[in-house]
């Protein structure tokens, strides 16, 4: 995967080391042998087998001459002082591999967690997919018939261990949809691979294959929708997040003929909690939309529910 100067201050700031080391290598263009050249003429001698074991995660530079060899690194490859070195002395940052965040289950997000738990398991697919959300934006279009018609996503998730190359995508359709007429679109940097459905509960699950193998630490942006418009009237839509972290932004768009009264976000904690974090949404009057912002992702379930009369 290509890396940006953004990323590397991103990770710079967010570790752990050998991502951050791997990440500034990529994004000066250096190869190991020429970074070990630029070392030794400043004095420092370091074999290319451990600047490679370094950016894998392998081995941890610990010996005061290699924590000296990790100061002139900052110089080399042009970062801001103790950057790098004050990932090694992070805790959290130090581990060999990116930290996988806690996860919520598919019981405590999902009201038909047993649908999506079996097609999963048809799937072959662990719960810890092993990836985590870092954005996702996501627009939902409400029909003229009051109908869910169907929702595109930009996803930019990060992975937490190597050799990730597809995600999945769950569509819980309103009561009345039939699962196996929901169009799955692979729209951008990703293509679609397998897909399964449960007929009673109107879930889909779609597997969206990734054009790259990703390491551990490496982001990825993908874009997929769902195209629906197969059961009754919608008065909510609701998202489940099983990680911490992350943008969330959703939107909903209303057909000028079929608008709501009332507009509100809403949370909750599990399926089976209280919803809170009430307010109140104003629809856009060109242009017929709510939507709502969530800097920082909390497990659980967020969402926006209507009104029609």
């Amino acid at each position: 995967m290509s890396h940006t100067e953004a990323d590397l201050v991103q990770i710079l700031h967010t570790g752990p080391f050998h991502l951050a080391l791997r990440t500034a290598l990529a994004v000066r263009g250096l190869p190991l042998q020429r970074v070990q050249h630029h070392l030794a003429h400043r004095g420092v001698k370091v074999g290319v087998t451990s600047l490679s074991y370094w950016q894998q995660g392998a081995r941890r530079p610990q010996r005061p001459e290699s924590l000296k060899a990790v100061r002139v690194l900052e110089e080399v490859l042009r970062l801001p002082g103790n950057s790098l070195l004050r990932l090694l002395t992070d805790d959290t940052a130090a581990r060999s591999e990116v930290e996988r965040p806690a996860a919520r289950s598919y019981r405590s997000l999902v009201e038909a967690s047993g649908s999506v738990e079996e097609l999963l398991a048809e799937l072959e697919s662990p719960t810890d997919g092993g990836l985590h959300t870092v954005g996702h934006h996501e627009r939902v279009r409400i029909g003229a018939g009051r109908e869910l018609v169907g929702r595109e996503s930009q996803h930019v998730v990060r992975a937490h261990r190597d050799g990730v190359d597809r995600y999945l995508a769950i569509h819980h359709g309103d009561p009345g949809c039939d699962p196996s007429r929901v169009a799955v679109r692979a729209v951008e940097n990703c293509r679609t691979g397998r897909v399964r459905w449960h007929a009673g509960t109107g879930v889909l699950i779609a597997e969206l294959l990734f054009d790259a193998r990703l390491r551990a630490g490496d982001t990825y942006l993908f874009s997929y929708g769902f195209e629906d418009g197969t059961a009754g009237p919608s008065g909510e839509y609701v998202r489940g997040f099983s990680f911490a972290g992350g943008q969330y932004v959703l939107q909903v768009r209303f057909d000028e003929a079929a608008l709501p009264v009332r507009c509100r976000r809403f949370a909750q904690a599990s399926t089976g909690a209280p919803r809170g974090g009430r307010a109140e949404l104003t629809l856009s009057g060109r242009h017929r939309t709510v939507h709502v912002v969530e800097q920082g992702v909390r497990p659980g379930i967020l969402g926006v529910d209507w009104d029609w009369t």
